[in-house]
Parts: structure tokens; sequence; C-alpha cells
């Protein structure tokens, strides 16, 4: 009977464990808490609900994605009120990118209430940031939109997230396009053109197009090559981020291509035969 008591006393303790973890993250103390566990879950635990279906964090994940860029978005429209368009962008993708959740993760120390094993800690270096993005999921579907804003804007407000220091930094879009082609052996080019300023000759924009093999999927334009280049491959990779259809187009266009070059590679060798056998 001992046994049994030590037994409850253990579950609740561990229960409320969790419950006051989670306040020190969230500020607030959840009302649904198996969304929470379903956010700390991470694929690697194998764990099944009685019917034998997979459950962990992944369409949490999912859902935390959307909600972090729209909230995150929402913010930045009306924080930097004269700023265009690519550089609100630029400062959003800056915040919610995987690694700087990942750090974010961290600091809050979520990422040790994460369940994984410790072989996919060494196989994948996201747990924590994804963890986050699957948190924020959890929150919107135990309070709703207004509770994730809430809680984000809560995040800056005590330092955790520095839009004005993510608005500060450079980030090399075109570098990380030409890393992501190289990545899945893709062919990229840009077409760069200079278009005349009729007031003034000596002060020209630039229009530039993305090319990933032979398609146009980013166009920008700016009053430097660089700048211009730097907006069509932020354009790309938004695109392509989220577009897994253009990723399989692309995908059949690299076969395709390299499926010519072995024929016009091999085609000498093909004719030579051709008329050794007519011979």
């Amino acid at each position: 009977m001992k046994s049994f008591w030590y037994i409850i006393k253990f579950f609740f303790h561990r229960k409320e464990e969790l419950y006051l973890s989670l306040k020190n993250i969230l500020g607030f103390y959840p009302h649904h808490i198996e969304y929470y566990k379903l956010a700390l879950t991470h694929k690697s635990q194998g764990e099944r609900d009685k019917n034998g279906k997979v459950i962990n964090n992944e369409r949490l994940e999912y859902l935390g994605d959307a909600i972090i860029e729209a909230v995150v978005s929402d913010i930045l429209y009306k924080k930097y009120t004269h700023a265009y368009e690519g550089f609100l962008t630029t400062t959003r993708s800056k915040i919610v990118q995987r690694s700087s959740l990942n750090i974010l993760s961290s600091k809050l120390g979520l990422d040790k209430l994460v369940q994984y094993t410790r072989y996919s800690e060494s196989h994948h270096s996201y747990i924590g940031g994804n963890a986050f993005e699957a948190l924020v999921g959890a929150i919107y579907l135990d309070q709703g939109y207004g509770r994730s804003m809430w809680f984000i804007k809560r995040l800056m407000d005590k330092g955790f997230i520095r839009p004005d220091i993510a608005a500060k930094k450079e980030q090399n879009f075109k570098s990380v396009l030409l890393e992501f082609c190289q990545k899945n052996k893709l062919e990229m080019n840009f077409e760069t053109k200079e278009i005349p300023n009729a007031d003034n000759p000596s002060d020209p924009s630039f229009f530039t197009l993305a090319l990933v093999e032979d398609k146009v999927i980013g166009k920008g334009k700016g009053f430097s090559k660089k700048e211009s280049q730097q907006r069509a491959a932020n354009k790309s990779m938004e695109l392509l981020r989220h577009a897994p259809e253009l990723r399989k187009a692309l995908e059949r266009r690299k076969y395709t291509r390299l499926a010519i070059t072995d024929v016009l590679h091999d085609y000498p060798l093909f004719k030579k035969f051709s008329q050794e056998m007519d011979d």
C-alpha cells in the first residue's frame, strides 16, 4: 500500500513540476496540458497511441511555424511603419529561422523539457527550435491566437527576441540560395539588367531574375546590382521554403537535364558503335 501512495505522489509531483516549468516559460498556466506534452515529444521517442498512431510534435511544429510568422509579421509591420517590404521580410526571416529559435529555446530552458533520444540529439541540431514552434502551436490550440501573440510580445519585452538587433544584421540571401542549390545539385544563375533613369542618367536601377534549372523563381529590383540580386534571392528562398510542389518541379527539371547530358555525353561512343555494326 505504501508503494501505491508513493507512485501516486510521484505522479502528481512530476505533473506539478511540468506545470511550474511551463508557467515560468509561458507566463501563464496551461489549460490543456496534453497539447504541451505533445509539443515536447520528439519523433525519436517512437511514442504511439492505443491505435498505433505515431505521436510526436511535428504537426504542432507545422502549426506553430505559421503562427509565429503571422505574429512576427504583425509586430514588425506596426513597429517599423515606414519600412519597405524587403526589410520587413528580411528581419522576419532572421527572427523565425531555425537557428534563432534554437538559441531562444535554449535561453528559455525549453530544450531541457523536450523528450528525445540522445542519438537524435547528435543527428538533429534543431530539436529545441522545432519544440519552440510546437509550443506556440500548443498555445494557439489551448488559448487562441491572442494568447500566442501575447506570449511572443512578452518574449520581446523581456529581451529574448530582439527585432532591433535582427534588423541590423545583414543576411546574404544570395549565398543562402547558392548553398541550397549546391546542396540539392540544382543549376542556378542570375540575370541582371540595368534600367536607365531618364531623370538622372548617372543613377540607374537594376532588375534581377533568379533562375533555378532555367525557371524564374525570384525577381528583385534595387539601386545596385547587389541589392537587386539579394532581393531576387530572398524572394526565391521564401518561395522554395513554402512551395513543395515547386521543389518537386525543379527536381524533375534537374533529372531531365542530367538525362539529356548523359545522352549527349555518350553520343560519340554510340555513333561509333553504330558505324561498326553497319560495317
